[in-house]
């Protein structure tokens, strides 16, 4: 079927054409030709964001590791499924096959079971980027447990946290992990943590780093000898289309974190469907996703969607850096990867380094490349298409969110001519729409506005578990009958979409709009400058002005900072125009960052108007050292 795997524009648009005028029979064909069922639906969408309500494909029976893994045995038995690369490049990668995979998915179910985990129970998963995180998530959803994974960097409150909030009371973690040449030990953390869980009563432990740990009796078991006595048997339990598959939590602007809660049809159907079209994967291909499972990437475009098409997926313990700046690329190289899927902020560290480091390896086998997390800048679009693409291979700029479940607007490859820092056109399925700040549509092109969805598609969230008024609030509130992403954004004379940024990160100076990223990515041209963030702070005439925090280049240490002051303003000025220029220049060696790369913006806001004594918890920061660097210095 065609619908399945778009090849050029003219298809993309008759596809698109289809899927916005008549969505029903559009995800109903894809869903009844590609996917295993075990009764079909009486209905394929019930929706009503005034509620919100959303359902996808209701009354229909299935399991989503049956998709993932049973129904690939007969054919690809003996394929790769899993391929492992460690941290250390002497450890030797694992092959795991859809029949090992099947095999090992079962056993873990059945441990799960024998520690009284049944359907609907909520399990948190603390695990490094091992085999054990997607065989943990996978055991969760074979027998109708709702996994809870918590990024195996996050501190012992945001553990915590998360824990209650969801009511988990099972913990799946490890002795520790691996991060390039040093150890994390995450058990004390989970010990930590679990003061804060009263109703925790088991914790199964892997065996990762054999450090010495303290396991409580009673409550700690080590995970191997378990599934050693465990059968690898293990019949899945049959879910309600829309019964939940999962909670992934994300931060709030404010309060505590939000859990999103994705259910099972609509985002097996919406990311088995992304993926293969995003990424053009084919048969024999490998594909790599750099993200870690602990995010909806990894959720999305390491497990659910890769498995469902049966694909070859690597998953990487280790860090970019380790043992040197050419890892990335060694095991592109190693394992021939045809698709590569990174961050911008992974891009712009790499590209600080010697091109040595890329040259000695051979890239050829690469076929697409992808950046999801945020816009990427235009510096490092062209260092990425030069470097590592060799000019041959299509970039896609992904847009999409924890909330979304998956890609929304990216470009599709060989077919969607790609345009630096534009994520292009949206995915079949998805209808944007721009909004004015009086809510109304703005229908023409050469426009920026607040980016909103207007149809409901398979894969979004359906509510924040616990508290369906916050999510109400949060998401349909702004715009009557609109999912509001909080993203702004500009659509070109050709109707491609760039990302402004966080609807919060549009400053108006003297009345003009201003998005960060336009400004940031002029900065960024500057030779001397590697990264740099831009907020606002209040000004008597202007009403806001803008104050930049920018890290440089080693070339950039010794200069003489005032001038450098007047040059990044002058690139501005050439790039945007002299209504940008920021009033305020700080340089500093970091900027606060969440573990999966985004700046924290409104600490940022509060350093520039002074408001040090009210930053909020800064624990689960990637750096939250850089904080109290920053704040010394500040201007």
């Amino acid at each position: 079927m065609s619908n399945f795997h778009i090849k050029h524009l003219e298809e993309y648009y008759q596809v698109y054409r289809k899927s916005v005028t008549n969505p029903e029979a559009f995800w109903e064909e894809i869903a009844e030709e590609h996917f295993l069922w075990r009764k079909r639906w009486n209905n394929v969408l019930k929706w009503d964001f005034s509620k919100p309500e959303v359902k996808w494909f209701e009354g229909a029976k299935l399991n989503i590791t049956e998709n993932c893994i049973d129904r690939h045995l007969l054919t690809r038995g003996e394929k790769t499924a899993i391929l492992f690369e460690p941290n250390d490049p002497n450890e030797k990668a694992q092959h795991i096959t859809y029949n090992e995979l099947y095999k090992r998915v079962n056993k873990f179910a059945n441990v799960l079971k024998q520690q009284g985990v049944k359907k609907g129970d909520r399990v948190c998963i603390y695990l490094p980027m091992i085999p054990e995180l997607a065989i943990s998530v996978l055991a969760c959803a074979r027998i109708g447990a709702i996994h809870s994974v918590v990024f195996a960097g996050f501190s012992a409150t945001a553990l915590a946290t998360r824990i209650n909030d969801s009511d988990c009371r099972i913990v799946i973690t490890s002795d520790g992990s691996y991060r390039g040449k040093k150890t994390i030990d995450l058990k004390s953390i989970v010990d930590d943590a679990l003061t804060e869980t009263p109703n925790v009563k088991n914790v199964l432990v892997v065996k990762r780093i054999k450090s010495d740990i303290h396991m409580k009796t009673g409550r700690d078991k080590w995970l191997a000898p378990l599934l050693d006595e465990a059968s690898d048997i293990c019949e899945p339990e049959i879910m309600d289309a829309e019964d939940p598959l999962f909670i992934l939590y994300t931060s709030g602007s404010t309060g505590k974190p939000k859990g999103m809660v994705h259910t099972t049809a609509g985002y097996m159907v919406y990311t088995a469907f992304s993926f293969k079209n995003a990424f053009q994967y084919t048969e024999n291909d490998v594909y790599w996703c750099t993200a870690d499972i602990g995010w909806i990437t990894g959720h999305s475009y390491i497990v659910y969607g890769p498995l469902a098409n049966g694909a070859t997926t690597l998953m990487f313990e280790g860090a970019p850096t380790y043992p040197d700046w050419g890892r990335f690329w060694e095991i592109i190289q190693k394992h021939k990867v045809n698709q590569f899927y990174t961050a911008p902020t992974a891009i712009r560290a790499l590209a600080k380094e010697n091109l040595d480091f890329v040259e000695k390896y051979d890239l050829s086998s690469l076929k697409v490349l992808g950046t999801v997390g945020e816009p990427i800048n235009e510096e490092a679009w062209h260092w990425y298409n030069d470097n590592i693409g060799k000019k041959k291979c299509p970039i896609i700029d992904t847009w999409w969110q924890t909330e979304t479940g998956g890609i929304m607007i990216s470009p599709i490859p060989y077919a969607t001519p790609t345009k630096p820092t534009y994520a292009t056109l949206p995915f079949p399925g998805i209808q944007p729409a721009l909004m004015d700040e009086n809510g109304n549509e703005i229908k023409e092109n050469q426009v920026n506005g607040k980016l909103c969805i207007k149809f409901p598609w398979p894969s979004m969230a359906r509510t924040i578990w616990g508290n369906h008024q916050r999510y109400y609030d949060t998401y349909f509130s702004a715009f009557k009958n609109n999912y509001f992403t909080g993203d702004g954004a500009f659509r070109d004379e050709v109707g491609y979409y760039r990302i402004t940024g966080r609807v919060d990160d549009v400053i108006i100076v003297s009345g003009h709009n201003l998005g960060t990223a336009p400004i940031e990515d002029a900065i960024n041209e500057h030779p001397a400058v590697a990264e740099s963030a831009i907020v606002g702070f209040p000004h008597d005439i202007k009403g806001n002005a803008l104050y930049g925090y920018v890290i440089l280049k080693e070339i950039g240490e010794s200069r003489n900072h005032d001038n450098l002051r007047k040059e990044i303003n002058q690139i501005i000025t050439e790039h945007i125009g002299p209504i940008a220029k920021l009033d305020k220049i700080q340089f500093t060696k970091g900027l606060p960052k969440t573990r999966s790369g985004k700046i924290m913006r409104r600490i940022l806001r509060k350093i520039a108007v002074g408001e040090m004594d009210n930053l909020g918890d800064i624990s689960t920061l990637l750096n939250p050292e850089v904080v109290e660097e920053i704040i010394l210095k500040r201007l």
